[in-house]
């Protein structure tokens, strides 16, 4: 298997790695209470999932 000859600069690493980034997750908001959720979970504030209630939140 091949092996780099001479050693990658700094700048050729980063440049490579500048396109690798976190991205920002995907929110929706909740059709009960219209706090922003995740898309595809339950809300966290009220438990509200596809018309139905599946879990009821600890109170804080």
């Amino acid at each position: 298997m091949p092996n780099p000859k001479r050693r990658h600069s700094k700048s050729r690493t980063r440049k490579r790695r500048a396109h690798f980034k976190a991205a920002v997750p995907a929110l929706s908001t909740c059709a009960n209470c219209g706090e922003p959720k995740l898309q595809h979970r339950a809300c966290p504030n009220c438990g509200f999932y596809k018309g139905r209630t599946m879990f009821v939140p600890k109170a804080s």
